[in-house]
């Protein structure tokens, strides 16, 4: 086999079905020899190729693949590379480079790949030879996969893909330096069981790690086993059915009243599979200030580096959680629960932009409690607007980018989802700003006969920074309004049919007209530029200084 070839075999081999890529020159042997056996989806533009391999790989569980050629197609996948990095999402990235005899000549179309990429994934590869790929290509498919995963990029220059390889080259993975963790953790855990038993405050966190260790039982096992409260990062979203009696909802800047002032108040707080963001803990010295903190990740990196724990476990927080529930008696706390059932929901005024997303849960409640509905957003307002309103029952039902906050990551990560998930409906919830920075991938959701459903909120402005700008800036609102195209036009230029609300009152009937629609459709729902996220949680300030409302005239 040649080189590119034996890149086939092994993607096959890995149980890859599915890739999302663009070709171009250095990787046009790599697309001679495409087997008929791996589907391709042709995006139209490469970021929207590693985008939607991290739709799919979230939405699925499974690896997502995308493919693109050197230079200017390698580049373009960064931003998407850089969102599953910071998200721990499983992606292998394919990039095509000139031959190993044009390296550092500044060839046509030659980057630096290696370099550019190094700080975006978890490990990358330059193969110079071609006894090496074999090797190199099942490496990266199983760092992609295994611990904390993310995105792994193989560089593979022309005539590497081209060179012939003989029978029986080595591919087993050699990673002398690439420790999972094994060690026994048992007087950690047995630690954090007594702390935990004897706790009278004790909550519970889980982040974006839990639905990667498929652990979302064995949460609520603990929590109604020993009576825990539990809240959720924006990425834990979906652990704990919203209509838990023990869940209490998001914290973080924007999160809900009850969660944010239960952090606070808490004697003990267990977070499983969080990072801390800044937009979770808000000023990290006064973060859960009456709590002994007790951290579980599988990333060692990740305790104590941006909040003390006082008892850190490195390990799976599936086989924690096991440990735990055996160790941790049977409680009950109703004077805790009362306390925090008693915090004040304080949902604040109900604007076009909420009332929507309440209407969009409405029409979807019962594919979403059977977990037949997956819920892609962009980044913005209307983001968080989904976090808040949109009762999530089950992992991996949201896809959102979280630590990057990439705008134009909806559309193609829902291209991705739908793929992955062809029995399920896909919604994407945007903005102007968001679907214009990936606004030709509706060419691809047509020419995949991709049945996608858009809710776009549309404000006319960049809703998130205006907001920003009338509270913290005096109002000065610079560089914000957006004139956007005509929608329902647009959409039927590409060949999707679109409807325009612009009464909420009839947000229901046009929403199920939207999600009754065979194919993909969209439905363009005006919204004042004036509408806020709240509550939130200013910049440096703790989680529970939360402002509530809001006004012209409030600003400091």
């Amino acid at each position: 086999m040649i080189g590119a070839e034996v890149l086939w075999n092994c993607l096959r081999q890995a149980g890859v079905e599915v890739i999302f890529g663009y070709p171009g020159g250095a990787v046009m042997p790599v697309y001679d020899v495409l087997p008929a056996s791996i589907r391709h989806v042709l995006v139209r533009h490469e970021q929207a190729a590693a985008m939607a391999a991290d739709g799919y790989a979230r939405a699925t569980g499974r690896l997502g693949v995308c493919i693109a050629t050197s230079g200017p197609g390698a580049l373009n996948l960064l931003c998407g590379l850089a969102n599953a990095f910071l998200d721990s999402v499983p992606v292998l990235a394919i990039t095509g480079q000139v031959s190993t005899t044009l390296l550092g000549r500044d060839a046509f179309q030659e980057t630096d790949v290696f370099g550019a990429t190094m700080s975006v994934t978890k490990h990358n590869y330059l193969v110079s030879r071609a006894h090496d790929l074999p090797r190199v290509l099942n490496e990266a498919i199983y760092l992609a996969q295994t611990g904390r995963k993310g995105p792994v990029l193989v560089d593979l220059p022309r005539d590497v893909a081209q060179a012939e390889l003989p029978p029986g080259v080595d591919s087993a993975p050699r990673l002398p330096g690439y420790k999972l963790q094994r060690e026994d953790n048992s007087a950690q855990v047995h630690r954090a069981a007594e702390a935990l038993a004897a706790a009278s405050r004790p909550l519970l966190l889980v982040g974006g790690g839990i639905k990667w260790a498929r652990a979302g039982p064995l949460v609520l096992e603990l929590a109604e086993k020993a009576e825990l409260p539990v809240a959720s990062t924006l990425m834990g979203l979906g652990t704990v059915p919203a209509d838990h009696p023990l869940y209490l909802g998001m914290i973080g800047m924007h999160g809900a009243v009850a969660a944010n002032r239960a952090v606070q108040e808490c004697d003990l707080l267990l977070a499983l599979g969080v990072r801390f963001s800044d937009r979770t803990t808000g000023k990290r010295e006064a973060f859960a200030p009456r709590a002994l903190l007790i951290h579980v990740d599988v990333d060692a990196a990740e305790l104590g580096k941006n909040v003390p724990a006082d008892i850190p476990i490195v390990g799976d927080v599936g086989c924690v959680l096991r440990s735990l529930s055996s160790l941790v008696p049977e409680r009950r706390r109703p004077e805790w629960l009362a306390r925090v059932c008693s915090f004040p929901v304080a949902p604040g005024r109900q604007g076009v932009g909420v009332r929507a997303v309440r209407a969009l849960a409405r029409a979807t409640a019962d594919l979403a409690r059977r977990g037949d509905l997956i819920l892609v957003t962009d980044v913005g307002q209307h983001q968080m607007w989904v976090a808040q309103h949109y009762p999530f029952y089950h992992p991996r039902t949201l896809l959102t980018s979280g630590g990057l906050g990439a705008m134009g990551y909806g559309l193609p990560a829902a291209v991705g989802a739908q793929v992955g998930c062809p029995d399920k409906t896909v919604v994407l919830v945007t903005g102007d700003g968001s679907l214009q920075m990936n606004l030709q991938e509706l060419a691809t959701i047509v020419q995949e006969k991709l049945p996608i459903k858009i809710l776009l909120l549309d404000n006319r402005s960049l809703g998130m920074v205006r907001q920003w700008q009338e509270m913290f800036f005096q109002g000065n609102l610079k560089a914000v309004f957006l004139r956007g195209p005509d929608w329902t036009t647009i959409a039927a230029a590409y060949g999707i049919k679109a409807w325009r609300c612009t009464d909420p009152a009839d947000l229901e009937d046009a929403l199920d007209q939207l999600l009754s629609e065979h194919g993909p459709g969209l439905l363009h729902c005006p919204v004042p530029a004036e509408e806020k996220v709240l509550p939130m949680v200013p910049v440096g300030e703790p989680l529970d200084r939360m402002i509530l409302s809001w006004r012209r005239g409030d600003e400091p």
